[in-house]
């Protein structure tokens, strides 16, 4: 098997988790949503806006040093569960420390017991079995899919059943201990590896994962500081409807984007010695990633209202507004996303570190401003502002190192971008004159009835006409033709065999 076609298969894998994944978490989202507040959600994003900013520390550098290093021996998975287990230690005795200064900064009492208990979460999940890197490493994606869809379900059924029994913030907070202490037993169950505490391999990690540690904490002061603010400013109510306004509005990024990037990079690794494989590589890639993020962007964008008003309920039609914002917030940042993969594969992590760094630079002042503007909304048009400013910058390194013109980018996304938006005018203008305005649940259900056929039907149809009217380029559309003709070969010789 090619490293290209491991890569797609991998990736295929990935985006079938992502669904499996978020199914689960929408379905836990709109029981919550009914059950719970917005100020229970918020409440518990104050907690998570402090251990985002130490999990991201540990729980995402070892192992893609482990991936990115091709001659990695037991005594470098040794000292990399040997860390984790001690940046889970410090984490732990960090969290319990902030406590109290942090209930005090959020003016909210309740958060200091949820943080003690979330601290015993954080100790246990330091233990994870480092083995279980070997799947992506070794691209052994069904694999790694069973691991993470297995991770899911206890903490699904736990949060759920506690939410209905007890109607508040801890069936939230003990979903997570929950899911923290059963991941751990699993990745022991699922994977035989068995780690020692070992530090001998430390110089060799830590010069690829040091770097990697900053960029994380500079990620999570990124995307968690923007809950530090919103939180301290706007209070408990408006953190909870930013907090799901952006977990749906960001589906399509964290269903596609981010599986894809995990199923990726071990492949960009490898091919890393290969600038002219790499260059292809990454093109068809963000190809795909445009075919389907800008659309589903656009819808999500488009039907906003009738999402909240049929799932979440009236009491969070405050979100609608936010979810616009954030839904086209998650389509543009899907790009520099997919970009990150390759400062990774190519070891530029002091390169990502000054991106970044520049990034919070701009972000943070600009979203305690429009805050105090507008409250939550005005930090969905701060990040929206943000990651339009920096999307150029954020691809020119990519694109200079493996020599990419804007030219050739351009010619891969333009047919999505112009089909998404015939798509989007379309619906708007259309929707309303084949249904009468009204409220309620069917008005709502009957509007995403038309609406999504709808839609997708005016892209799918566009986006395949101007793909032919271009000679049939390659990218995207030609990778799912060509397996649309495998589909249907395989199918017309299956009967004669």
């Amino acid at each position: 098997m090619t490293i290209g076609h491991a890569m797609a298969k991998g990736a295929v894998w990935m985006v079938l988790f992502r669904v499996v994944e978020r199914s689960i978490g929408l379905i836990s989202t709109v029981i919550l949503a009914r059950l719970l507040v917005p100020a229970d959600f918020g409440l518990v994003a104050m907690a998570m806006s402090l251990i985002a900013v130490l999990e991201l520390m540990h729980s995402f550098s070892l192992d893609m040093a482990l991936i990115q290093n091709q001659s990695a021996t037991e005594h470098h998975y040794n000292t990399a569960w040997t860390l984790n287990v001690l940046m889970g230690l410090l984490s732990a005795v960090v969290l319990v420390l902030l406590a109290a200064p942090a209930s005090l900064f959020y003016r909210e009492p309740r958060l200091e017991m949820v943080i003690y208990v979330l601290a015993f979460g954080m100790l246990i999940q330091g233990m994870d079995n480092i083995g279980t890197v070997a799947f992506r490493k070794e691209m052994r994606f069904d694999q790694e899919f069973k691991f993470l869809v297995l991770k899911k379900l206890a903490p699904f059924t736990v949060t759920v059943t506690l939410a209905f029994l007890w109607q508040n913030y801890w069936a939230l907070v003990f979903g997570m201990l929950v899911g923290w202490i059963s991941s751990v037993a699993l990745s022991y169950w699922i994977h035989p590896y068995r780690p020692r505490f070992a530090l001998s391999a430390w110089r060799d990690l830590l010069n690829f994962s040091g770097w990697m540690m900053i960029n994380n904490l500079l990620i999570a002061v990124y995307q968690r500081g923007v809950d530090f603010i919103i939180g301290r400013i706007a209070g408990t109510h408006a953190l909870g409807l930013y907090s799901i306004a952006y977990e749906i509005a960001n589906l399509p990024s964290s269903q596609l984007v981010a599986p894809i990037s995990r199923a990726v990079f071990p492949g960009y690794a490898k091919l890393a010695a290969d600038p002219e494989a790499l260059k292809r590589g990454f093109l068809n890639v963000l190809s795909m990633v445009a075919l389907v993020m800008v659309p589903v962007g656009a819808g999500i964008a488009l039907t906003a209202e009738h999402i909240v008003g049929l799932f979440l309920g009236p009491k969070w039609m405050d979100a609608v507004p936010l979810m616009t914002l954030l839904a086209m917030y998650g389509v543009i940042q899907s790009f520099p996303s997919m970009a990150g993969s390759i400062f990774l594969a190519l070891g530029k992590t002091k390169a990502m570190t000054g991106l970044i760094v520049a990034n919070v630079c701009v972000m943070i002042p600009a979203v305690v401003w429009s805050v105090q503007q507008a409250g939550a909304l005005g930090a969905a048009q701060a990040m929206l502002g943000v990651v339009i400013l920096f999307l150029p910058i954020s691809l020119f390194f990519p694109f200079r190192w493996l020599n990419i013109s804007a030219a050739e980018f351009v010619l891969m996304i333009w047919r999505p971008i112009f089909a998404a938006g015939v798509m989007y005018f379309s619906v708007h203008a259309l929707v309303p004159m084949l249904l009468a305005s009204g409220h309620g649940v069917s008005n709502h259900i009957l509007h995403l009835a038309i609406a999504v056929p709808l839609g997708a039907a005016i892209y799918i149809g566009l986006v395949y006409s101007l793909w032919r009217m271009s000679s049939c380029p390659p990218g995207a559309e030609d990778y799912i033709q060509s397996k649309v003709r495998h589909w249907r070969t395989q199918r017309s010789v299956q009967p004669n065999e």
